[in-house]
């Protein structure tokens, strides 16, 4: 089957969680909106796809598998994860995985809300003074309560290498995405927090050796950080 893709075509986002999943799966698929519209694709081909699914989609990501549009990433993550060899075979295991993937989210989110803490609609210009409170109980709080979790979680798995099972699942590979991210958005904070959790940075580095993904890192297809993503970075967020 070949997968399609539809999410903004200029930034990693949270697309970039789906596309380290194809990627790693060996998947078939498309990026939609970043093909030409001369081709019948690029973003009038995401709109027109949003206004005519029987499912509709709240925002990009979403993914066309046949006949089925699925949005929301973990959503689309638990859906792709048992066909690309991301998830468990198990009911157990692969709700774990999704259990994992929603905490990857919630800091996603709450990364987000670091550069637009009062409203998605506003500049950041227009809420630095509000940014700043909330930057700085994300670095001081909150990255580290995630990333003790995370190190928590891979404490317990015997050989600690992997989240959820005795290969990668997608978790891991949003996990790793997640340190990417935080680590462009807010490097001092990183630098000063990862001494404290060597089992997350050891699979960040695993994740970015596996051929496919390091292939991928390396390509094209792997769109850089900027601000106008998810991740932004603000120098005078971080103290």
């Amino acid at each position: 089957m070949q997968y399609e893709l539809y999410y903004w075509p200029e930034i990693q986002g949270r697309g970039e969680f789906v596309r380290l999943a194809l990627e790693e799966g060996g998947a078939d698929y498309v990026d939609v909106a970043r093909r030409s519209e001369r081709s019948g694709m690029g973003m009038a081909a995401m709109f027109r796809l949003m206004e005519s699914a029987a499912h509709l989609p709240f925002a990009p990501p979403f993914l066309r598998a046949g006949g089925q549009v699925i949005g929301q990433t973990a959503n689309i993550l638990l859906f792709l994860g048992p066909r690309l060899g991301l998830a468990p075979e198990d009911e157990a295991g692969r709700l774990w995985v999704h259990q994992l993937q929603l905490t990857v989210a919630d800091c996603v989110a709450e990364a987000h809300d670091t550069h637009h803490p009062i409203g998605s609609g506003l500049y950041y210009e227009e809420q630095k003074e509000e940014a700043h409170r909330r930057a700085a109980d994300f670095t001081a709080a909150r990255i580290p309560k995630f990333l003790d979790y995370f190190e928590a979680v891979l404490r317990r798995r015997p050989g600690g290498e992997w989240l959820a099972a005795d290969m990668p699942t997608y978790a891991d590979l949003s996990l790793f995405q997640l340190v990417e991210g935080l680590r462009y958005a807010f490097p001092k904070t990183m630098a000063r927090l990862e001494p404290a959790c060597p089992l997350v940075v050891a699979l960040h580095g695993r994740v970015a050796a596996r051929k496919r993904i390091k292939a991928y890192l390396k390509s094209k297809r792997r769109l850089p950080f900027n601000n106008d993503d998810v991740f932004r970075h603000y120098p005078e967020l971080e103290q």
